[in-house]
């Protein structure tokens, strides 16, 4: 594995685990020199430019940023983890560059970008109607079902969250970014790490405040991301201000309340099937209880939503209701955060 990061001096391809090698010539050609017409988008490891192959296949070419929180190891990391995934709802690796101080990772090009820019955006988001916004959910579940059971690995992601996931031209959900992902082996159900890293809104409780992460933290990112898919706003934004909520905690005083359908989007008004809806919405609410174990698994979330007749319990109060508790369970540890896609790392005392 050693002399698999020692390639930077080759010239041409080659094949490693499967995934091509490409020299940082033919990568300056394909992006036009990185030219600012071909970036796709920015995020705290890097910049995301549009390529064309000499064969004329399109990629994407994430540029990992020198002064980024991903080096060497992230990088390794993310080549290897992604060259032995092999799902549809994953995005797929195509090669990878390694010259001096660059890094880059080249991926199939997915011509709808990815969810965030959808689900965020006032005019994109009516392209999705409620049939398309459940398939992606479905897609998303799929995916983190295949990486938590299914998979030769069990892989914890780690940074599940709407920019990391990707639409291809027929609006199919791929899970993206691997750089923060962490292998599990055998019976292994958790982990603790004194370097948290994740994205604000996203990140489970047990996790931004202990360094415990597990299966339950992908599936408490999931429960926040299906939440802003039937709302289509943002997590970390305050949405009762005398009580500084947070997307979780005005969802769970809906719940509380039973008016649910509140909180939709309301351009899903027309196209929506109200029960598929409050059950998504239930569903949410129990992947982000504030207690890993009362969370389901991937392989009932996925039960739940393919089985129309599937008895859900009743959710427990969720995690993160206010905008400032996040914050404060940040206290004594170094914490590498993203937030509107600007990763941070921050390091306070006791």
């Amino acid at each position: 594995m050693k002399d698999f990061f020692y390639t930077n001096n080759l010239d041409g391809e080659k094949k490693v685990h499967e995934v091509t090698f490409y020299n940082f010539e033919s990568i300056t050609a394909a992006t036009n020199n990185f030219s600012t017409s071909n970036k796709l988008g920015q995020g705290g490891f890097g910049v995301v430019y549009k390529g064309q192959l000499p064969g004329g296949q399109e990629v994407a070419v994430k540029r990992l940023s020198r002064s980024s929180g991903q080096g060497l190891e992230e990088f390794k990391n993310e080549v290897v983890l992604i060259a032995k995934l092999q799902h549809r709802n994953l995005v797929r690796l195509l090669g990878y560059c390694i010259q001096e101080d660059e890094k880059m990772l080249l991926y199939e090009y997915m011509p709808n970008n990815s969810l965030d820019s959808f689900i965020f955006d006032q005019e994109r988001q009516k392209l999705l109607d409620w049939e398309k916004r459940f398939l992606i959910i479905l897609g998303i579940a799929r995916g983190l079902l295949y990486l938590h059971h299914d998979s030769r690995l069990r892989i914890i992601h780690r940074d599940l969250k709407t920019s990391n996931i990707l639409l291809d031209e027929e609006m199919n959900p791929k899970i993206s970014d691997f750089g923060l992902a962490r292998i599990f082996g055998g019976n292994q159900t958790q982990e603790n790490t004194n370097r948290v890293v994740g994205t604000y809104g996203y990140m489970s409780p047990e996790y931004a405040s202990h360094g415990l992460f597990s299966m339950k933290s992908d599936v408490f990112s999931f429960g926040v991301i299906l939440l802003e898919m039937i709302s289509g706003k943002k997590n970390n934004s305050v949405y009762v201000s005398e009580h500084s909520l947070t997307l979780l905690g005005h969802a769970w005083e809906l719940w509380k309340a039973n008016r649910v359908l509140n909180l939709m989007d309301p351009f899903l008004a027309e196209s929506c099937n109200s029960s598929e809806v409050l059950k998504c919405f239930q569903i949410a609410l129990l992947c982000v209880q504030e207690d890993a174990a009362d969370r389901p698994s991937m392989t009932s979330v996925v039960a739940f939503f393919i089985n129309e007749t599937a008895s859900l319990s009743e959710p427990k109060r969720p995690a993160f209701t206010l905008t400032t508790s996040t914050q404060d369970s940040f206290n004594g540890r170094s914490a590498t955060l993203s937030k509107n896609k600007v990763t941070m790392t921050t390091l306070e005392g006791r």
